[in-house]
């Protein structure tokens, strides 16, 4: 078996936690003196207890191809959505390579944990046999976390041993987060049952949010209340009181985890479960003081090192949130995000972008009457996977950026199982807004994703400007949309009267500045309401469609035309001679001769055309002309057919004021609505 090419994929969630690093640093170190290649697939769940946005996190873990892989690790009690935790193990089965399961004994596969009943009895025992304790309180964690199920239960069962009554009330369920140890102690001050001796907590991270809610409600821990947690880690041995605390050999379980895939492959036997020992540490915050405390020098000096570290990732985050906020469009934020990717320390990058991930800007015809309620809020983005294809508009590798062509989404990444391809480590981290998937970044031999504790906020800053672009670009056309709406007759899909105006307000105003002339033609459509009570209204709306296709194919020389209302049509052209007005009028007519001899429709499309000519003086309004070329064309029309319509209408003064001018317009357009 070559070993050059070995490549395991590792799923877990939330890796800025002491608990996962330490894992991940065991896991790390064993690949890289075996020439194994590791692909880390990341999600920062349960930050914010928003569920759309765990879907969106978690979503991550349905790009790994299990199936291109020689092994998988899970650190699956990591993954607080139960629905996803189930669909991976489910994939991982379905690919059949083997795999190893942290913390979480899942049948048929490979397991490494600890005795969670025993550790967690001598905690509670030394609280009752050492102490002398009987008022013990719980805090507990997830109530679907194996782990956190078999703490709870050795805490009920210890007492019990003991003689102590368990007392619901003195147990809080929490979700292993710092937040929960702050609520427990504000739950336990405000409950009937007399204030807890002991505090025991199923992690660390809650242990040290207790002490410290402790402390700020005036209550010393240990003299007042003991606490102890669970893991050991560095911000609980270090912390004011040191806290006892439950020790576990993480980093041998991330090697270990690794060296049974490879005993795998190499056909090495070995038992399908292992179980790690733990030990107590018992500290300051119980009250013994057995547990080492580090060397005040280490510690200052790794306290500067952290501090130093989260100067620099804030202002990292800090200019990518203000530079991001400047871009308008993908191509402003590629050349952006450009500027920060040498700062994350790694040498490669990879921006990914779903096929979907613009849902809701580009809309087709079938949806166009919905255009406007959906485009904003689309019902049909990728939630679950990331599509079939991925375009990537930003790839940087060994200090250059270069173009990448699209890839099928079960590549993951061009190149990545490539025999030449150097082993190192790889982290895919998900795009997402809410549950809206966008895409996801890829990091290969980058220190920031496990050394920042701001890298997740890095790459939500990635997502939240693709979100924004997105919306920018929704917001555009929706503009363009609104102003077609506006200015744009739906039916005749030339200007409308308010198209009409905007249109020609500039060109208008140029002709009395510079004394050109204008020319006003008025059209209105001969025997529509035959059309309409012979062959119906749809047939009807054919024929103005005809004559406005005719209109446009013939104002091909700068001309605007526009429908007025009803079968009124209007035509305005700058600098314009009698010559051109006429030959304007012929191609007209010839077009409308044309569509006629074509026999499409069953009846004839015909207009009654006018036309007028004239230098506009200052204080005449365009519509005043308007009304001109309208007295014209019913001059022709009249030749035609009279109607009471156009009976009415002939009365109106030839230069009426500009306000009399268009409620005549108005009020003749109404007119031949009404006919027709």
């Amino acid at each position: 078996m070559s070993e050059k090419n070995i490549h395991i994929a590792v799923i877990i969630s939330t890796i800025d936690e002491e608990y996962q690093s330490d894992i991940l640093s065991g896991i790390r170190h064993y690949a890289r003196e075996n020439q194994i290649t590791l692909e880390h697939f990341v999600a920062f769940g349960n930050v914010g207890g928003d569920m759309r946005h765990d879907t969106g996190e978690y979503n991550i873990f349905n790009l790994a191809n299990f199936k291109r892989f020689d092994g998988v690790i899970l650190v699956i009690n990591t993954i607080q959505l139960a629905d996803s935790m189930e669909n991976v193990i489910a994939k991982v089965r379905n690919a059949g390579i083997p795999a190893v399961f942290i913390d979480k004994d899942v049948p048929d596969f490979y397991t490494i944990g600890i005795d969670n009943e025993t550790a967690m009895q001598n905690m509670v025992e030394h609280f009752i046999i050492r102490h002398g304790f009987t008022r013990i309180n719980y805090v507990s964690g997830p109530a679907d976390n194996v782990e956190s199920q078999l703490r709870l239960k050795a805490y009920r069962s210890t007492l019990e041993k003991h003689g102590i009554p368990v007392e619901e009330e003195r147990i809080f369920h929490g979700n292993f987060m710092s937040k929960d140890g702050t609520a427990a102690v504000q739950a336990f001050l405000h409950s009937a049952a007399e204030f807890p001796q002991a505090i025991v907590c199923a992690n660390d991270l809650m242990a040290i949010a207790a002490m410290n809610a402790l402390t700020q409600h005036g209550m010393r821990v240990p003299e007042d209340v003991a606490v102890s947690g669970f893991d050991y880690i560095y911000n609980g041995r270090n912390f004011a009181p040191s806290l006892t605390s439950v020790q576990r050999p993480l980093v041998k379980g991330g090697q270990l985890a690794c060296e049974m895939i490879l005993n795998h492959l190499r056909g090495i036997r070995q038992e399908r479960s292992t179980i790690l020992d733990t030990s107590c540490r018992f500290s300051q915050s119980c009250g013994c003081c057995e547990a080492p405390v580090m060397d005040t020098n280490e510690f200052k000096q790794r306290n500067f090192n952290v501090l130093e570290h989260y100067t620099m990732d804030i202002s990292l985050i800090s200019r990518m949130g203000t530079a991001f906020a400047e871009c308008d469009n993908l191509e402003e934020l590629t050349v952006s995000l450009q500027k920060f990717i040498p700062e994350m320390q790694c040498e490669e990058f990879y921006l990914c972008l779903c096929d979907g991930w613009k849902q809701g800007i580009m809309m087709d015809e079938m949806t166009e009457e919905n255009y406007l309620m959906n485009i904003l809020a689309p019902n049909n983005f990728i939630v679950s996977g990331f599509g079939k294809w991925v375009q990537v508009p930003l790839a940087y590798k060994n200090g250059e950026y270069f173009r990448m062509d699209d890839f099928p989404v079960s590549e993951m990444l061009p190149g990545l199982f490539d025999a030449e391809n150097e082993a190192g480590d790889y982290y895919f981290v998900p795009l997402h807004f809410r549950e809206r998937c966008i895409g996801y970044c890829v990091f290969k031999n980058s220190g920031f994703p496990t050394h920042s504790k701001l890298f997740n906020n890095a790459v939500m800053n990635i997502a939240n400007a693709l979100e924004s672009v997105r919306k920018i670009i929704c917001l555009d056309q929706v503009t363009k949309k609104l102003n077609k709406l506006y200015t744009i007759d739906p039916l005749a899909n030339i200007n409308n009267r308010n198209g009409f105006r905007i249109c020609t307000q500039q060109l208008y105003s140029y002709c009395i500045n510079t004394k050109k002339p204008v020319m006003l033609m008025f059209l209105d459509m001969d025997g529509l309401k035959t059309i309409n009570d012979t062959y119906g209204h749809k047939d009807g709306d054919n024929a103005i469609i005809a004559l406005s296709d005719a209109l446009r194919t013939a104002c091909a020389g700068g001309e605007i035309c526009c429908r007025f209302g009803g079968d009124e049509f209007i035509v305005f052209a700058a600098d314009y001679t009698e010559e051109r007005a006429q030959i304007l009028k012929n191609r007209i007519q010839q077009l409308l001769d044309e569509v006629n001899a074509s026999g499409k429709m069953p009846y004839p499309i015909g207009a009654s055309i006018g036309y007028h000519i004239a230098v506009p003086e200052r204080g005449v309004d365009l519509f005043q002309l308007v009304t001109i070329a309208d007295n014209i064309m019913y001059a022709e029309k009249k030749k035609k057919k009279t109607s009471r319509y156009l009976k009415r209408r002939a009365v109106l003064p030839v230069l009426a004021s500009p306000e009399e001018a268009q409620e005549a317009a108005d009020a003749a357009s109404d007119d031949a609505e009404e006919e027709s």
